[in-house]
């Protein structure tokens, strides 16, 4: 405990509440980014209803946000205006999608000078409000508008003009928490007039609604109470980027990790090749509307459900072409917001020097087979239909190492010989075939030597047949050296693997 002296000399150091709030507010917010922090505090309030409503129709520009989570008694929401409102080292509720405490403020004053809450507990009629005004601050000092019943009502009957006057209005919804902006700076001041208009319309309908699709993913798609978005006349469809129901999207092994009060969980996935010409005919399904693979491609950090960062390798690696078909989900829960160092915004993350390497590890397992599966994009999507397939020499399937080469087995020419041939000629064949499979495939690195297993069902051949042919093949000149070295790896499998019998044939 420090002893205060008071024999030391000071003097008053209180900031000015202006320029503190500007400066508070320059956090990384951009409108998306803003608005998802007002929602972390509508889903945290147990809303399944949200909606944003821009009047553009003149200016300043407002937007209303609204919720019908628990709301808030008079006590509760002037608490709550603080800044700021409880300790980031508070314990909360794994579902708890707040830290700061700031959260509302800064996200409100990045994009307003002027914002309001209304609010009421559920059930209740009575709104109360409070405002925050950076024009009253510069005369008033540190202090927060008290709103008037009749303040109050007058912003109630703007709001609920502009929800009916758009499109997909809620049916039976009660908004329990509005906040307002008055006005939006970043576009009123920074562009031309003519612009503003077809700029904030672009912000709010493209860019907005594609991330909130992504970002609260998980909340939409809830069985029980999914989560509503409705910005305007649009009602937000989720977008999960790990459409795991798609039967060539790959996961490889996960991990796990104890880090400290939480465990960490880390998993690879890796899209088919055929995400990337599906994406230039315009099948969004790999990507949301207005962001293409590589802008997809990286992290996926969900912070009790929500994603906090997404795209990117967070300087782990760097983003690349190649690697478009990556994408790397972790799971963390919010009692490692300090250790990861999260940001007001929730948009910016350090890793620990503890996890790093084990990031780094697994990004290198999943780089590996993200740009296998990518220098797979070149070869023909077969037909899975059986009379078009017979007509292809090779056909592509897929394994735990990508998509493979394989000869069709039912190409006609093919079929044709194998019927007029005896079992010990078709032997011959096959172990030819295989030769031929492996090749191709290992050319395009998807194959590697493995165990030989002398299974028929596993291997595609077994031991006698293995027997009998390097019998006939040493009788024919080739040397055991060769098959040693060539014969045997070219069928894909390790020479130490293969069973005693062959292994005295070949010494």
């Amino acid at each position: 405990m420090s002893v205060v002296n008071k024999n030391v000399k000071s003097e008053e150091a209180s900031p000015n509440p202006e320029y503190l709030i500007k400066s508070i507010a320059e956090q990384g917010y951009s409108l998306e980014t803003s608005l998802a922090d007002l929602m972390d505090n509508s889903i945290s309030a147990e809303a399944d209803k949200i909606e944003v409503l821009i009047d553009m129709d003149s200016e300043p520009f407002r937007l209303f946000l609204s919720d019908n989570g628990r709301g808030m008694t008079e006590k509760e929401l002037s608490r709550n205006m603080q800044f700021p409102s409880n300790s980031p080292e508070e314990s909360r509720l794994n579902s708890d999608l707040g830290r700061f405490g700031l959260g509302m403020k800064t996200a409100s004053f990045s994009q307003t000078r002027k914002f309001t809450v209304l609010s009421k507990i559920k059930g209740e009629k009575k709104y109360h409000g409070r405002t925050w005004d950076v024009d009253f601050l510069k005369f008033n000092g540190w202090k927060i508008i008290i709103n008037s019943d009749e303040e109050v009502a007058s912003l109630m009957y703007q709001y609920n003009q502009l929800s009916q006057e758009y499109l997909n209005r809620f049916e039976s919804n009660e908004p329990n928490t509005i906040v307002i902006w008055d006005g939006l700076y970043k576009f009123e001041s920074y562009l031309k007039e003519e612009n503003r208009k077809d700029a904030l319309k672009r912000e709010i309908t493209e860019v907005t609604s594609d991330y909130l699709a992504l970002v609260f993913h998980r909340f939409m798609e809830k069985d029980l109470n999914p989560l509503k978005i409705r910005i305007n006349n649009t009602i937000v469809s989720p977008f999960n980027p790990f459409p795991e129901e798609e039967r060539d999207f790959r996961q490889i092994e996960p991990k796990q990790s104890s880090f400290r009060s939480d465990v960490i969980k880390i998993e690879g996935f890796v899209l088919p090749s055929r995400a990337i010409s599906e994406i230039s005919k315009g099948i969004t399904k790999w990507t949301t509307r207005y962001r293409g693979l590589m802008d997809m491609e990286g992290l996926y950090i969900y912070r009790a459900d929500r994603i906090i960062l997404f795209g990117g390798w967070n300087g782990i690696v760097k983003k690349a072409p190649r690697l478009q078909l990556a994408r790397l989900r972790v799971e963390v829960g919010n009692s490692v917001d300090h250790l990861l160092h999260l940001n007001v915004a929730k948009s910016q993350i350090v890793v620990p020097h503890e996890l790093r390497n084990a990031f780094e590890d697994y990004i290198q397992e999943l780089k590996v087979e993200a740009e296998r599966e990518y220098y797979n994009r070149g070869i023909r999507k077969f037909s899975e239909s059986k009379s078009h397939s017979n007509l292809q020499l090779f056909e592509r399937s897929y394994s735990s190492k990508g998509s493979i080469l394989e000869v069709n087995n039912n190409f006609p020419l093919l079929k044709s010989l194998q019927d007029s041939l005896n079992a010990k000629q078709n032997s011959k064949l096959n172990l030819f075939l295989r030769m031929i499979n492996n090749r191709v495939n290992n050319i395009r690195h998807v194959h590697e030597e493995r165990e030989f297993l002398g299974i028929i069902e596993k291997d595609g051949v077994n031991v006698d047949e293995l027997e009998n042919n390097i019998i006939e093949l040493l009788s024919n000149d080739i040397t055991k050296e060769m098959i040693r070295e060539d014969f045997i790896p070219n069928l894909g499998f390790k020479y130490s693997s293969l069973p005693e019998s062959i292994k005295l044939l070949l010494k």
